[in-house]
């Protein structure tokens, strides 16, 4: 009996077994076949992710929309109105202002006393070094008469010496004076030659004490007031001119083709709305700003409105 039993149990525990096996083994080939559909979608995805390429930015011009090639003229960007002529105008010496002649906005021509520094002592220096230079060339035209006449004595004295007729002692002095006139005489020309250049500078300082308009236009900016002390450098005025006027404007590399020197534009603004201004391209600048993306181009305005002034935005785009 005990015989049987452990038979019965011998089988039952074989049994087990291999069921536990395949039941293994199934589950290992279950999952290897779930591990490797997730790898093939990842490298299909990985392969997808690499063969698309980044999208290429866009030249940085927050001013300018980037026309289609088949039409230039939807290209739109803004830029300011200039004057060919714009200074500062500064003080060129130290002074105290004494008059101010012009205030902003005011027209002025070229030339035209904008404002006064103290001259008084500059104006005495220049009579001084005037009597100086007057004084030194009189001496010298005295000097001069006065070789002639010890020249003149020292040929006749020659020709006295030869016929025995003077000493010589007499000689010598007739040739000391002929040295000491031609010593004299550049002396005084050396004076009066000083005098010229000490009398030029006095000029000079008085003319820079004199503030004025370097060509005709508008008083743009005014930082003077009376009685101010200034110094060489210190900015007093800012003058611009009325006309010519220009336009100054960026264009994105991918557009500079249709920006060529001759183009005709098309300019309008939002202080008037119903002006439109045209203008010309004059000038495009050769070199590409790298950091931008973009090149200058110069717009030259052609017969301005009277409406225009400089330091105004203008949009520009290609004339229609």
């Amino acid at each position: 009996m005990k015989s049987a039993l452990a038979c019965v149990a011998r089988s039952y525990w074989s049994i087990a077994i291999k069921t536990a096996a395949i039941t293994a083994a199934g589950i290992t080939f279950a999952c290897a076949g779930c591990d490797s559909h997730p790898a093939a979608v990842d490298a299909s995805a990985t392969a997808a992710a690499v063969s698309i390429p980044p999208p290429k930015a866009a030249p940085e011009n927050s001013n300018a929309t980037i026309p289609e090639a088949s039409d230039p003229k939807s290209f739109i960007t803004s830029g300011p109105l200039v004057a060919e002529q714009q200074a500062d105008i500064a003080a060129e010496r130290n002074g105290r202002i004494v008059s101010i002649n012009v205030r902003i906005g005011d027209r002025v021509k070229k030339g035209q006393l904008l404002a006064q520094l103290d001259d008084r002592s500059l104006l005495s220096a220049c009579v001084s070094q005037k009597a100086r230079m007057a004084s030194a060339q009189a001496q010298l035209r005295e000097w001069q008469a006065e070789q002639l006449t010890a020249e003149s004595d020292l040929r006749r004295a020659d020709a006295m010496r030869d016929a025995k007729i003077i000493s010589e002692e007499n000689w010598e002095h007739a040739k000391y004076r002929v040295d000491e006139t031609i010593a004299e005489v550049a002396r005084f020309r050396e004076e009066a030659a000083a005098a010229d250049a000490d009398l030029s500078t006095a000029n000079l300082q008085l003319e820079q004490s004199r503030i004025v308009a370097p060509f005709a236009g508008v008083v743009g900016r005014s930082s003077v007031r009376p009685a101010q002390e200034v110094k060489p450098g210190d900015v007093l005025f800012w003058i611009t001119a009325e006309a010519p006027l220009q336009v100054l404007f960026t264009v994105p590399e991918t557009a500079m083709g249709f920006f060529t020197k001759g183009k005709s534009l098309e300019m309008t603004t939002a202080d008037y709305p119903g002006l439109h201004q045209r203008g010309r391209i004059v000038r495009v600048s050769p070199v590409v700003d790298p950091a931008s993306g973009s090149i200058q181009v110069i717009g030259g305005v052609v017969q301005p409105s009277p409406q225009l002034k400089p330091g105004m935005t203008m949009q520009v785009r290609l004339a229609p």
